[in-house]
């Protein structure tokens, strides 16, 4: 498998996205920002997923490792990095996580949260993502959308957003994302492709995906094609100029003007 990668920050703030890949194994997290609230924790985002990346890659060098026993092997290892935080605060730090295994003519996936793998067949695309994020607090969702980015009054409504949310994260009436519980592991989901019905795939994190799943500005068939000439940079360019043209989210609410984009492309 090769796998070309790429990462970049959505502003000036440091990226929270994270992004590794061996010849058998491409994995992408997210970091869920913490927009200036309480975590309990003194280490941040960008700490948590750095280390919970590199435990993941470490757990899964075993091709006989299941996805989901390697990601719970990693989210106990990187708690008992740091015992001294309150990993019990609904803010811990916390991730999406995206992973892409060849294992004997076998790709295995693992998917938690909202970071799409994405497989190009000879018959289509298809989708591996957990939208159950979009389902929490609707209204609540919808009030930041009413504001445009960089302005007081959304900063307040996703301030709002984000403290409710919390309540419901990693609970049966909401979703599930890497904390410090391993728990979370058993609501990912997991699955199987045969390799000879792949010819290529992407990891990605969603402020990469949106192109296709909040902007509709490009079809998965026009990302592979951009992957496949220019690489994961040019596809996270791609998004940065369509985002450019609505700095304040006047026509794609979103929480921020750009968010942390991550690719690894992988082809055979």
């Amino acid at each position: 498998m090769r796998v070309a990668i790429d990462t970049q920050p959505g502003g000036a703030a440091p990226n929270e996205d994270w992004v590794a890949a061996t010849p058998t194994l491409a994995v992408v997290l997210d970091g869920l920002s913490t927009t200036g609230l309480d975590t309990g924790c003194r280490h941040g985002v960008p700490w948590y997923v750095t280390h919970l990346g590199s435990e993941l890659v470490s757990a899964l060098v075993d091709p006989g490792a299941s996805l989901a026993a390697g990601l719970a092997r990693a989210l106990e290892r990187v708690a008992a990095l740091h015992p001294e935080c309150d990993l019990g605060n609904p803010g811990t730090p916390s991730a999406t996580v995206a992973i892409l295994r060849e294992r004997e003519g076998v790709l295995d996936h693992l998917v938690l949260a909202d970071s799409p793998v994405v497989f190009e067949g000879r018959e289509g695309h298809t989708v591996i993502t957990d939208l159950r994020v979009d389902e929490v607090l609707p209204e609540l969702r919808a009030e930041v959308g009413q504001y445009e980015t960089h302005t007081a009054d959304h900063a307040d409504a996703l301030r709002r957003f984000v403290t409710t949310q919390r309540q419901t994260r990693n609970t049966p009436s909401g979703y599930w994302v890497a904390t410090a519980s391993p728990e979370a592991a058993e609501h990912a989901l997991v699955g199987s492709t045969l390799a000879d019905d792949v010819r290529a795939a992407a990891v990605l994190s969603d402020g990469a995906s949106r192109l296709v799943t909040e902007y509709a500005m490009a079809t998965w068939s026009e990302v592979f094609t951009v992957l496949r000439t220019g690489g994961p940079r040019e596809l996270i360019d791609a998004v940065r100029k369509v985002e450019s043209t609505d700095p304040t989210g006047r026509r794609w609410p979103r929480y921020k003007s750009g968010d942390d984009a991550t690719v690894a492309f992988c082809q055979w």
